[in-house]
């Protein structure tokens, strides 16, 4: 599997009847942001935890900072960190108390423990915060809180499983900063998320899972260039839908969606092609066609996932 820090071949996990992982394939480079992105049941939670060592896969191979996750369990624990999706913390003590205690753990000793503490605190802006009771920290906080926990070894390779669920807008970005101060530093950070807005934020890559398997991988430009621009026209009159629906068909080559009740007419051009809004708007006036607007838009992760599995994945989660 080369020097790639996390890599899965052809790796399988039951769980009785239910066949969670089905010959899933993932390579990440050392030192990026990997999103998986798929919806609930589609195996995203269990690869992280057999790459953290929580699980042992069926079948297949997997591993993580050069070591396997069966063979070297041990090696591979000592490169990672984890932080799952719901806060780890004792909500009885400080901040501060919660990341020295980690760090004794860890075998850091006293003066150790004490200076990581202090060194993390500082770096992910929790300084004013270090010395309350976590149980009066906001989502947000104990979210980051959470994550910096663990760092505490200084892990090569750190999981991430949907960090950003249930938070609010500002304390989500708070997250996101810290992600992205994380992968500038160096540390490989393989993120699970339902959030199509966040992979599409946070990962230089992207793998998109579905019924345990991969379906789809690359960049998030390089998987919306697979369905192409989206030209869109919106008309006066819903009654004139089809021909304008027929001129998007033959200026493209690719089959026209028409939504009646906003008027809009669209098509996706398919990958690598383009279209020229001029002449569609000349095409569009001599056949006596009234649009308010014309517009190029490139697709969402969304609409890739849609063309990809079928569902729309903001439903399926929810």
């Amino acid at each position: 599997m080369g020097s790639a820090a996390i890599a899965m071949s052809g790796l399988h996990k039951h769980y009785g009847k239910t066949h969670a992982l089905r010959g899933l394939d993932l390579t990440v480079a050392p030192g990026t942001v990997c999103g998986l992105l798929g919806p609930n049941g589609a195996g995203k939670t269990t690869a992280v935890r057999v790459l953290a060592t929580l699980a042992a896969p069926s079948a297949g191979q997997a591993r993580v900072a050069g070591y396997d996750v069966v063979r070297h369990p041990d090696e591979v624990r000592r490169r990672i960190g984890f932080t799952g999706q719901h806060a780890a913390l004792d909500e009885g003590i400080t901040g501060r108390q919660n990341l020295f205690l980690l760090g004794r753990l860890h075998h850091l000793g006293n003066h150790g423990a004490s200076r990581r503490a202090g060194e993390l605190l500082e770096q992910f802006a929790l300084v004013d915060a270090a010395d309350r009771l976590v149980r009066t920290y906001s989502g947000g906080m104990r979210r980051r809180l959470d994550m910096i926990a663990s760092l505490i070894t200084r892990p090569e390779v750190l999981f991430l499983d949907e960090p950003t669920t249930g938070l609010d807008p500002h304390s989500r970005n708070e997250i996101w900063a810290t992600v992205r101060q994380l992968a500038a530093e160096g540390t490989t950070v393989l993120l699970t998320t339902q959030y199509l807005d966040e992979a599409d934020q946070l990962a230089g890559d992207i793998v998109v899972v579905d019924h345990g398997v991969a379906i789809a991988s690359g960049s998030p430009d390089e998987l919306k260039e697979t369905i192409g621009i989206r030209v869109e026209a919106t008309l006066a009159d819903a009654a004139q839908l089809e021909i304008a629906a027929k001129i998007l068909r033959e200026l493209t080559g690719c089959p026209a969606t028409t939504e009646p009740e906003e008027r809009r007419v669209s098509v996706n051009t398919g990958g690598g092609r383009t279209v020229s809004l001029p002449r569609l708007v000349r095409e569009l006036d001599t056949a006596g066609v009234e649009a308010l607007d014309v517009a190029l838009r490139r697709p969402t992760l969304d609409e890739v996932f849609l063309a990809l599995t079928g569902n729309d994945l903001e439903r399926t989660v929810a």
